[in-house]
């Protein structure tokens, strides 16, 4: 079916409209728009001019994070040809200038940026986005891996019950993700074995990201006393499954019946410090706090919404299932976007990558929702994959679009919706088997002499 003027006209209007109240639709140009390099400079360190200097650098990384192939020999070579095609001076092909470029990039740079993205993606979000006109922020934590080098063993080690030489490094993210627009507002990164990189810990550390009025979504790990009461002293509700040391103990016979398994209930301070509190924050904390306790959907539920008129059982046990999308969000970041195996060597280049994957992820976000207020749907809607292939595509062959361009590709990006399947079950499980060889259960080196004795093992069958 074809549009009709009428909704032509009606899109152009909302995108004029869009894009004369702020700066961001310019943002496609990556760090190109007047808006994004105002807090680039902010944020630049002190530098002479140089091959490389930070924005291009930046630019750069952030080209390497979303291609294929992400050697920065690739890179290096793009940017040659690039220069060399545009009638400039050739660059070395040497990758040595780029990867000293990239060391001397400040993390505080990348990190202040990309969260910077994500409020601003936020604060353009209309009040129909949102949940009863509330901002509802999801938490989760996820796991990646990287090259198995001795620096990055030391500070991310691999699972214990692996043999040296046989894992690989492992790192541990918890991040805040926006559920309207899926921007990644913060992350916290830690180590996956050893003390202060559990996901609790690190949503510590990242628990100013929550402001008065937010909800925040969360599974049974985070449902804690000393959080939900950090929460409900800033204004912010919670929602999460039941904690798994009190799931056996509710009783719904107790406390202020609301409904059908639905009341309200006092938890206690627990009469035991933890181990990361200090005395004067635990002596400080409330003794007491009141919370609300449901069952739905096979689920105990707590919330700290109290009012069943203004939060009734089904539309709280509705908003949970919407938790669901920060495992889209996860998915979209490791997979297709490929931050699943890093390739960095080094602790400190592995923490850069990731935030700049983040970044270039936000991005991304920013044009769904531009095309999703031109196309007046939700940016829940629109697929992430379809507009990262659109984005990649029309960078590789149009370097500057003006602004019928842009308003045609942000069309093209809300063409292809995500279908509707609530309650959508798929089995954890692979079809495809992999190849017919046996696993690696000793060092390289060993197998390589083993190889050079008796030759190489035979597959499985």
């Amino acid at each position: 079916m074809y549009a009709t003027h009428t909704s032509l006209d009606y899109q152009q209007n909302r995108f004029n409209s869009y894009r004369a109240n702020n700066d961001s639709y310019s943002f496609f140009n990556l760090l190109t728009s007047d808006a994004l390099l105002d807090k680039v400079e902010e944020l630049l360190p002190k530098h002479r001019e140089r091959q490389y200097p930070p924005t291009e650098t930046l630019s750069m990384f952030l080209a390497q994070t979303m291609n294929t192939d992400r050697s920065c020999q690739n890179i290096v070579n793009q940017v040659a040809i690039q220069r060399l095609t545009g009638g400039l001076p050739v660059n070395s092909t040497y990758t040595g200038g780029y990867c000293r470029a990239r060391k001397r990039l400040p993390l505080n740079m990348i990190s202040s940026l990309t969260q910077y993205l994500g409020n601003l993606i936020d604060q353009q979000a209309p009040q129909s986005w949102r949940w009863q006109g509330r901002p509802v922020r999801i938490i989760d934590g996820t796991t990646v891996t990287m090259p198995d080098t001795q620096v990055n063993q030391s500070d991310f080690p691999q699972q214990g019950a692996q043999k040296p030489g046989l894992g690989f490094p492992i790192c541990r993210i918890v991040g805040v993700t926006c559920l309207s627009s899926g921007a990644v507002l913060n992350a916290a990164i830690g180590k996956f074995n050893g003390k202060g990189g559990d996901e609790r810990t690190l949503l510590r550390s990242i628990q100013d990201t929550f402001q008065a009025g937010d909800v925040v979504l969360g599974d049974a790990l985070f449902a804690t006393y000393f959080f939900i009461a950090s929460m409900q002293a800033k204004g912010v509700d919670i929602l999460m499954e039941q904690h798994g040391a009190r799931r056996k103990s509710t009783d719904f016979r107790c406390g202020k019946r609301l409904g059908e398994r639905d009341h309200v209930i006092v938890l206690n301070k627990p009469k035991i410090k933890p181990d990361w509190m200090s005395k004067s924050d635990y002596d400080i904390a409330p003794k007491s706090i009141t919370v609300r306790e449901f069952k739905a959907g096979g689920k105990i539920m707590i919330t700290t919404m109290l009012c069943p008129k203004i939060a009734s059982k089904p539309e709280l046990k509705a908003l949970y299932k919407s938790r669901w999308n920060v495992e889209l969000d996860i998915r979209n970041i490791k997979q297709t976007m490929g931050m699943n195996i890093l390739s960095c060597k080094t602790p400190d280049m592995v923490r850069k990558e990731i935030w700049v994957h983040l970044l270039a992820y936000n991005l991304i976000r920013l044009m769904m929702s531009q095309s999703a207020l031109i196309a007046d749907i939700a940016p829940r809607n629109i697929s992430f994959k379809h507009c990262l292939q659109i984005w990649l595509i029309s960078s590789q062959q149009m370097d500057i679009l003006d602004d019928e361009q842009l308003y045609k590709l942000f069309i093209l990006m809300a063409q292809q919706k995500v279908g509707n399947r609530p309650g959508r079950i798929e089995p954890r499980a692979v079809k495809r088997r992999p190849k017919a060889y046996p696993l690696l259960t000793k060092p390289r080196d060993e197998s390589r002499e083993s190889i050079r004795r008796y030759g190489h093992p035979k597959k499985l069958k």
